[in-house]
């Protein structure tokens, strides 16, 4: 067992792929480490890691006798990725579902995390092995549901939401991820994917919007180059605001040793 204290931990998921999940855990990440606090990120896509992409990571980890070491990002987050664990950031993780399993507990426990405000833990797509070990055996504070405008996003997610409320899991807010694109000549907001239903779900579920974030341009081209952190926005500024007072209104400020 690793030695430290994490006094929040919180997941990030969504249910579906491709509703830019990944970018928003390392941009709440990167918001929260500006304000000075000690944040992690534990990515739990086993097989389809995209952290250590977005803040420029690679491997190997080590281990000095007191855990496994986590990477350690530009502005100090402290990354665990299954990415660390093969060749290049081409190579397929071809696991099966126990090894899958067993690989998370060992991030969690086995990792010598120091002491953290935030430990994010960055959920695949999906409701099966992962996140069920994830809320069976990894003592979570609560979790935040990211979806696009789509009422494709919108259906999957509710899966994901329904899942973690089943197994008893605090739902903390929902965030709407490319809501809009502000145009760069008029200012005009466009909906590229047309009406969000994002307060919809929220509504139904009885939880707070917690980010309405718009389509970036140097969002895709800061990830691409392993330098997201440089991203700074009012709108993600508002969102590490909403997302420390939903994660503090469920935990109460409680610490737990690792």
């Amino acid at each position: 067992m690793s030695k430290g204290s994490v006094r929040h931990v919180v997941a990030i998921g969504s249910g579906k792929g491709g509703v830019g999940k990944s970018s928003v855990t390392a941009l709440l990440a990167t918001e929260l480490r500006r304000r000075g606090l000690a944040v992690g990120i534990l990515d739990a896509d086993i097989t389809g890691p995209s952290i250590p992409k977005l803040l420029g990571l690679t491997g190997p980890l080590v281990d000095r006798g007191e855990g496994i070491e986590p990477a350690s990002s530009r502005t100090g987050i402290s990354v665990v990725s299954s990415q660390f664990m093969v060749e290049d950031e081409q190579t397929p993780v071809i696991w099966r579902g126990p090894l899958v399993t067993r690989l998370i507990t060992q991030f969690f426990g086995g990792v010598n995390w120091g002491s953290l405000d935030y430990l994010l833990i960055d959920m695949p797509p999906g409701t099966s092995d992962v996140p069920l070990t994830v809320f069976q055996t990894i003592p979570i504070d609560g979790m935040v549901f990211v979806l696009t405008p789509q009422d494709l996003a919108a259906l999957i997610v509710k899966k994901a939401m329904n899942m973690a409320r089943d197994l008893h899991v605090a739902l903390l807010g929902v965030v709407d991820n490319m809501a809009y694109l502000t145009c760069p000549h008029c200012g005009e907001r466009i909906s590229l994917f047309g009406p969000s239903r994002v307060r919809a779900v929220g509504a139904e579920y009885g939880l707070p919007v917690l980010a309405e974030l718009p389509v970036v341009p140097e969002v895709s081209a800061l990830g691409d180059a392993g330098r997201i952190e440089e991203h700074r926005s009012p709108e993600l500024s508002r969102f590490a605001d909403a997302f420390a007072q939903a994660v503090d209104e469920v935990t109460k400020s409680s610490v737990r040793v690792l």
